[in-house]
């Protein structure tokens, strides 16, 4: 890790010193045995860093299509493939269930895992709407399993950091937060990104990631302004959001696959501002500049590649520790921002099949 000071005035006496990372090494977690539900990119990028970085391994894989898991299964060195979430319950031989699927199946996937009271990992978004977290965490609570949605940037080290230093009020009183998160895909009905039945649009594949930043400094937001425009299969092509955090801080978000924007998050606070570097969400550089002249840059200490590592050691060391939740993405973390996301969907007029009200 490197830790750099930028040219200061003479008012500046002392160096600006960010608080170290507390994250332990990802390696140091206790070892699992995962199932992997899904195998695609997203499956195999958790699966590769698992080997490579933690304790932990992939033991079973299961997807509608045999050739997949088969396939899947080979490239990775996991045992066992199969073709229904029953076949790996049934083999008895897991410690916790990775599910990496498109959003519309975590609610549909993650239930029977829980009912078998193997906890679970839900990638993000953490389901299509808060009624369906606010289901699998009810049952979750009731069962006694451990649950948690995959935001992975929570528990990445320059996050940690960042946390810190606004527990410390060394930005003072924040007065704005910004993220932004854009990715080019061309128009193509048949893509997942324009698709409701998968849960498509920007919002819950892209914008959960500033809505999800936001939330963490700010608290749930309220006072929601939200523009957008939609594309010709009824799912958001560009959401944007302005509200207020729960001590007044204001927030302004924005998502849309049209075009690749900046993706860079801003904390602002009347002492001074944090950047993350671009893409926010990832192992990058944490920088802090204050409004005395003083700025320190800090990085990634780890292997850019192996981010994904920090979640799976966390689940790790909860599941073993017989905890419930982790405070990095608590359960009220996740259902706040579901509920804002249903909100902004809401004003944009966006409802996936089987949301329909009766």
């Amino acid at each position: 890790m490197t830790q750099t000071d930028a040219p200061r005035s003479d008012a500046a006496a002392e160096p600006l010193l960010l608080p170290a990372s507390t994250v332990p090494d990802p390696s140091t977690a206790p070892g699992l045995r995962w199932g992997v539900i899904s195998p695609g990119h997203i499956a195999g990028q958790f699966t590769a860093t698992a080997h490579r970085a933690t304790a932990s391994r992939v033991v079973s894989v299961v997807s509608r299509s045999a050739q997949r898991a088969a396939e899947f299964a080979a490239r990775h060195g996991v045992a066992h493939a199969g073709v229904s979430v029953e076949q790996m319950l049934e083999r008895g031989d897991l410690d916790a269930v990775y599910i990496a699927s498109p959003h519309a199946q975590h609610h549909a996937l993650a239930r029977p895992v829980l009912e078998a009271g193997i906890p679970v990992l839900v990638e993000k978004a953490f389901t299509l709407n808060a009624a369906q977290a606010r289901d699998l965490l009810d049952l979750a609570r009731e069962r006694g399993v451990f649950a948690m949605e995959a935001m992975w940037s929570r528990f990445l080290p320059q996050y940690d950091m960042l946390r810190r230093l606004l527990a410390d009020g060394m930005l003072g009183e924040i007065v704005e937060v910004t993220a932004d998160h854009g990715q080019s895909f061309p128009p193509d009905p048949s893509h997942r990104m324009y698709a409701p039945e998968l849960g498509g649009g920007a919002l819950l594949d892209l914008g959960v990631y500033p809505v999800s930043f936001a939330q963490m400094v700010l608290g749930r937001l309220g006072e929601l302004a939200i523009r957008g425009d939609l594309t010709e299969t009824g799912v958001d092509a560009y959401v944007g959001l302005l509200g207020r955090g729960e001590h007044g801080a204001r927030a302004r978000l924005s998502a849309t696959l049209r075009t690749r924007t900046p993706t860079e998050a801003v904390v602002s606070g009347t002492l001074g501002s944090a950047r993350l570097s671009a893409p926010f969400f990832a192992p990058g550089t944490l920088t802090v500049s204050l409004h005395d002249g003083r700025s320190a840059t800090v990085d990634h200490p780890g292997a850019p590649g192996d981010g994904m590592a920090y979640e799976i050691a966390e689940a790790a060391r909860r599941i073993t520790a017989e905890e419930l939740e982790s405070p990095l993405m608590s359960w009220k973390d996740t259902l706040d921002v579901m509920s804002t996301m249903d909100a902004m969907r809401a004003e944009l007029g966006v409802v996936y099949p089987g949301e329909e009200p009766a």
